[in-house]
């Protein structure tokens, strides 16, 4: 078994290390807030003062932050003191840009690299079937490969250094935008005297069928695990849909494609996101749509 840092122990990143710890490797984890280091000492990670405390040692370094800036300056002080081929893996999702440079900061010192963005949210960080999209050489696959598994239903090599973030950003586009569309569907069948049950029947074995209708229904019923039945709680935060879709549109502006959904989709998380709802899943979108409709 390898010894692991885990630097991000979030919402996301603790559960990922707790798989890691009952997998049987030994994990180092850092995050500057306490209450994380907390939770993720009571699942098994040895809590280390700070990133270049829980690099020493490591075989295996994974980061969970926020945005590209924080891996490019987590990069910047851990990979002059981690030992010559140690793997670097990042699971956050930042632009395609941000992926690149922290590739090329790791091939400066030695070191191979994968950016692997997930999806499957929370639920599937605790239950250990997060799709992990990777980014990098054969290689750096091959190393990542079994350390990406205990926490993974689907590890799925996207290409070159920065693909696994490509993919992320054009899946999570696709998700905004359907969960969106399944929300205008809803509210429209409200205002025909269409029930819920009667429109999820007919539309999830029929040609609207879509993950954000048949796993993630944004009413409550249909789905008995969507978030639509704890009030919304996530899940997938609103403001986290937001961050992907803004993402999406810059790497859009940047390459030349057209994305008119897309470019609408984040408009309106943008809007929800303003009336003070980014605390809530994404597909309370639906809420907002509705309120728009009185």
């Amino acid at each position: 078994m390898a010894t692991i840092a885990f630097i991000g122990l979030g919402n996301m990143g603790n559960p990922m290390a707790a798989n890691l710890v009952k997998a049987g490797h030994r994990v180092q984890g850092f995050d500057l807030m306490p209450e994380n280091v907390s939770i993720a000492r009571d699942n098994g990670v040895i809590a280390e003062a700070d990133a270049p405390g829980a690099v020493d040692g490591a075989e295996v370094v994974i980061t969970m932050l926020p945005a590209g800036k924080h891996v490019l300056d987590v990069y910047e002080e851990i990979a002059p003191t981690a030992a010559k081929g140690t793997l670097l893996i990042d699971c956050s999702t930042v632009d395609v840009e941000s992926a690149r440079k922290a590739h090329a900061i790791a091939a400066k010192h030695g070191m191979p690299s994968i950016d692997a963005p997930v999806s499957g949210g929370t639920a599937g960080a605790s239950a250990g079937t997060l799709t992990f999209m990777a980014g990098g050489s054969d290689e750096a696959f091959a190393l990542a490969e079994p350390v990406l598994q205990p926490m993974a239903g689907k590890v799925v090599h996207c290409g070159a250094a920065g693909a696994g973030q490509a993919a992320k950003i054009c899946n999570n586009m696709i998700l905004g935008v359907s969960m969106i569309a399944v929300g205008e569907a809803f509210v429209l069948a409200e205002r025909l005297g269409l029930s819920h049950q009667a429109l999820f029947d007919v539309a999830s074995i029929s040609s609207g069928q879509c993950w954000s209708l048949t796993t993630y229904c944004p009413v409550p019923g249909p789905v008995p695990t969507s978030p639509a039945n704890r009030d919304y709680r996530p899940g997938f935060a609103a403001a986290l849909m937001l961050k992907d879709l803004m993402l999406a549109q810059e790497a859009a502006k940047g390459s030349g494609a057209v994305t008119p959904l897309g470019k609408a989709a984040a408009d309106l998380y943008d809007a929800f996101n303003e009336n003070g709802h980014g605390s809530e899943d994404f597909s309370a979108i639906i809420r907002y749509l509705r309120d728009r409709a009185r």
